[in-house]
């Protein structure tokens, strides 16, 4: 939980930096391009070239494709139909599919982690729920092709890391994710990138700068280490405590209007789905295994 916790509060400034600094500005396309790339230059001095199964090298490539290449694809293009509180709301449905992934590889069905995870959705709900435009279907159908994607990129490497020996350096290989993401990156700046807006000062170059090498490179490398450490229950809750920490940032330090009843309540009620998935059910599927 230590791993989850400390990226959920690195995450948190980035979805304001993107929004203040990057939104509108900067093409989309290429913030996530320069992302991604930034981020393979931290893991290429530890890469393996050598000593490695090509086999797992490309299972980590595909992780990387669907948990931030693909994935993006999505994202950007719900922004097309939605608004940003539009968005943010419905992602809150990660969860359930990180629940519902991670037991169709196990074969099994485990109704107390669904229990939890939608305990968590419930919570991010109160805080992030908004009016709906009248394209909202389309876009919730993208959305959740967004959040599908991360979900399997985040159960995709806890179920490969658990099959791998244990004794594997996890920084030694992960630079795999990252070209994988980059194979989905790179041609989707070259079909709709738009070079008429690159970034043209110096606070947009350092924030892109910062997303890429710290939240990026770091944070998704020790975000995905986490996620091998903890059960479905918890990965899933820890996926929408990024709506009340984000919120919590972005009020104390960019002032933006915010329902502080519902932050609160949403915070509350997320917090119980962590207690009870940490004191009950993690020790209901311990004595059932």
């Amino acid at each position: 939980m230590g791993y989850l916790s400390a990226i959920t509060l690195l995450w948190a400034f980035s979805f304001s930096l993107i929004g203040v600094y990057l939104a509108g500005q900067v093409d989309p396309w290429f913030s996530v391009l320069t992302r991604v790339s930034l981020a393979v230059l931290v893991f290429l001095p530890f890469l393996r070239f050598k000593h490695i199964l090509p086999k797992l090298a490309l299972k980590l490539m595909v992780i990387g494709a669907f948990q931030l290449g693909i994935m993006y694809c999505f994202y950007y293009q719900s922004f097309l139909y939605l608004t940003v509180p539009e968005v943010l709301l419905f992602t809150i449905f990660t969860p359930i599919y990180v629940t519902l992934i991670y037991d169709a590889l196990h074969k099994q069905f485990s109704p107390w982690y669904l229990l939890t995870a939608a305990i968590a959705v419930l919570g991010a709900a109160v805080i992030k729920f908004e009016g709906i435009n009248q394209d909202f279907i389309i876009g919730f159908f993208i959305v959740q092709g967004a959040n599908l994607c991360f979900a399997i990129g985040q159960v995709g490497y806890k179920r490969i890391m658990e099959q791998e020996s244990t004794d594997l350096p996890q920084h030694t290989v992960f630079g795999w994710f990252y070209i994988g993401a980059i194979c989905v990156a790179l041609p989707m700046f070259l079909l709709f990138g738009n070079t008429a807006k690159l970034p043209t000062t110096d606070v947009q170059w350092g924030v892109l700068i910062y997303l890429g090498v710290i939240a990026s490179g770091v944070g998704y490398f020790i975000w995905n280490k986490g996620a091998t450490q903890v059960n479905a229950g918890a990965l899933a809750i820890m996926n929408n405590a990024l709506v009340p920490a984000g919120l919590i940032v972005n009020i104390v330090i960019w002032n933006r209007d915010v329902d502080y009843p519902r932050l609160i309540i949403g915070g509350i009620i997320i917090m119980l789905s962590l207690w009870i998935n940490e004191t009950w059910v993690k020790r209901k599927a311990q004595a059932t295994a």
